[in-house]
């Protein structure tokens, strides 16, 4: 979870506006992880209709009400949680616990961070003009007080692990990855694997809180298996703003990979699969219900790949579907981990 960088977010149920043609060089990688794309009268969330007024900006600039991308950060984290747990036990609850709190707080302090660098742009494009700081309903300085307050309760998750000291280094050594992440775009084809090496640093959080160490025979083919997932639904979600993307000089794997796009991803969703396997060879799980969970989470990345229309039209949400759809596939791999372990010793 200090991979803080979950920058932007729209609604999880809308379908990508033509406005997103007026995106800044600095926007489309950023928001891919977090969101699909809004028009420019979102529908009400609980948001609007539960709490009070006042802390309805400070809840939009966090994306509370639009979970896609704490789902897709959170993941990684309670799979490897699961695995980590004693043969024969279910995960640990505190730890779930904390991961959920952390990875929450965590994507809105990166959303916060992200509408207080592009607040000014964001005030002419449709999609984002309601935004709180675009809007003006709330200023740079309240934005930087509530960032303070979800840093600080970030802080204190971290703090709160056990095995403190080894899973502060390990945390902070996805830092390089954070800070540099941004930048991809602009200088390689493949900044969507930056955002998987970045996105599923808890696929070693976990392992090290629970044990204080790491097992790279588990770990190392665990969080490759993200980042190949990463790959996947981000380069789906990317085809959707390929073209101007195109016009910006952006770089992105849509791009790159062009009308090879389906191809090359069932690939990687195979190599995903496969290291689902080996896992669950290196922890000696020999239950049908892990390689089977397993094997419908792939049948979904395939279904994903498959049905997906790489130059849909405006308005439509088949990309977008997709995306938000891969909070599934993390379920399923989840449910899979905790039921071969539990089933290890039986």
């Amino acid at each position: 979870f200090l991979v803080v960088r979950e920058y932007s977010s729209s609604t999880d149920n809308e379908p990508t506006s033509k406005s997103t043609a007026s995106k800044s060089k600095g926007k489309h990688v950023e928001e891919s992880v977090n969101d699909t794309a809004s028009t420019s009268s979102p529908s009400s969330t609980w948001v609007d209709t539960r709490l009070p007024t006042s802390l309805q900006p400070y809840a939009k600039l966090a994306r509370m009400d639009k979970p896609i991308g704490t789902m897709l950060l959170l993941w990684p984290c309670f799979w490897s949680t699961a695995i980590a747990a004693p043969a024969g036990s279910l995960p640990d609850l505190k730890l779930l616990g904390l991961f959920t709190v952390g990875s929450f707080v965590m994507r809105g302090a990166g959303c916060t961070i992200n509408d207080m660098w592009d607040s000014d742009f964001d005030k002419s494009v449709s999609r984002t003009k309601t935004r709180p700081l675009a809007s003006g309903e709330l200023t740079h300085h309240q934005a930087s007080k509530f960032l303070l307050a979800q840093l600080t309760t970030g802080l204190g998750v971290l703090l709160s692990l056990p095995h403190l000291e080894y899973c502060f280094v390990l945390g902070a050594s996805s830092l390089p990855l954070v800070f540099s992440y941004p930048l991809m775009k602009r200088y390689t084809n493949w900044p969507q694997l930056v955002l998987g090496l970045t996105f599923n640093w808890g696929a070693f959080m976990g392992w090290a809180a629970t044990h204080g160490s790491l097992d790279y025979s588990v770990a190392l083919p665990l969080y490759a298996s993200g980042v190949t997932w990463t790959l996947v639904y981000d380069t789906l979600y990317a085809h959707q703003d390929k073209k101007d993307d195109a016009k910006l000089g952006l770089k992105s794997t849509a791009l790159h990979f062009g009308d090879n796009t389906k191809p090359i991803l069932h690939a990687f969703s195979t190599f995903t699969f496969a290291n689902w396997l080996m896992v669950g060879n290196q922890l000696g799980y020999d239950s049908w219900m892990y390689y089977g969970g397993c094997g419908l989470a792939y049948s979904h990345l395939l279904w994903q790949v498959h049905t997906a229309k790489l130059n849909e039209k405006e308005g439509d949400d088949n990309l977008g579907s997709r995306f938000r759809s891969n909070s599934h596939v993390g379920a399923l791999v989840f449910v899979s981990c905790v039921a071969g372990n539990v089933m290890a010793t039986v």
